[in-house]
């Protein structure tokens, strides 16, 4: 009988994209936050990626103080790989953005390669009434921000996580972000299995089209061959098509209410674990196992959640 593929589900339960009045069931608080990664976790999700929010006010917040109660109850209650962003906000510094996961170390960090025009401000035409005033300036001031990530930035979060055994998932908004990739790759900055997200979408990075997929694939596989690990994450209406797209041709596969608030055309998803059961139901009918946490950790050649520290 033939071996049956293995798909690994990320979850990103929250992030800074959006913002809390958009939807009554982003999560906000840290126990918001580990109820939502825990269900995420039980429904289906090898991979947590996680953020921080002021509990106050829902801004996002790369202090670790935030994280730690988070981080200990979702690592108490699953083994599910958790995933820290150094991504946090376009609007923070590099060394703001590297708080977290310099502090927990880690077996998973997400790290985007590439500086990038971040346009959120589009949401504005869709959402109008926002309980913070910091959640409208958070979008509009989208319009004239670079999303910083030079080659030194990238270097020296590559140089931490290395130090502290955090092995990555790279977030490429666009081509230039896997010639970035393959350019530390060829310095033997990056080694192993490289973990390749596939981002699509954002205003200021590659489209939604099915055709950007395909692009995207025949270039990452063409620079990475054998060590390439991809996954496919499209936002907004975009997740589940793009995800069933990737999925089917051997994808990894990414959801969460980080990158899309939706389950259905105008219907607000209610927790990112129904994403993950959505998707979870795409994978069982193409015939696709859903990766263990023990499994998505063999994939990915991790350390182990022991060698963390939280």
């Amino acid at each position: 009988m033939a071996k049956r593929a293995k798909a690994i589900i990320t979850c990103a339960p929250t992030g800074a994209i959006h913002t809390p009045s958009m939807s009554p069931h982003l999560p906000v608080t840290a126990d918001e936050i580990a109820t939502a990664a825990i269900d995420a976790a039980r429904a289906g999700a090898a991979v947590l990626h996680l953020h921080a929010r002021d509990p106050r006010d829902g801004r996002p917040s790369q202090d670790p103080e935030l994280f730690r109660p988070f981080l200990s109850k979702i690592s108490a209650a699953t083994d599910a790989v958790i995933n820290i962003t150094t991504g946090g906000s376009p609007h923070m510094t590099v060394e703001e953005r590297m708080r977290p996961a310099t502090t927990f170390k880690p077996e998973l960090a997400s790290l985007n390669m590439g500086s990038m025009n971040f346009g959120l401000f589009p949401m504005l035409e869709r959402f109008k009434d926002f309980e913070h005033d910091w959640e409208r300036e958070h979008l509009e001031n989208s319009r004239n921000l670079i999303f910083k990530n030079t080659y030194q930035d990238i270097e020296n979060i590559l140089r931490i996580g290395a130090a502290n055994g955090t092995r990555f998932e790279f977030e490429c908004y666009d081509i230039s972000h896997l010639y970035n990739l393959k350019h530390f790759v060829d310095r033997g900055l990056v080694t192993g299995p490289v973990f390749v997200q596939t981002v699509f979408g954002i205003l200021g990075g590659i489209g939604a089209d099915p055709e950007d997929l395909m692009h995207m694939h025949r270039t990452a596989q063409r620079l990475f061959g054998e060590r390439f690990r991809w996954s496919v994450l499209g936002t907004g209406r975009n997740q589940i098509p793009l995800a069933t797209i990737g999925a089917a041709m051997g994808s990894n596969v990414r959801v969460g209410l980080e990158d899309s608030l939706w389950i259905g055309p105008g219907q607000l998803a209610a927790s990112s674990a129904e994403q993950v059961l959505r998707i979870r139901a795409v994978l069982d009918a193409l015939n696709i196992d859903v990766a263990t946490p023990a499994e998505a950790r063999d994939i990915l050649e991790l350390k182990g959640a022991r060698d963390t520290a939280f």
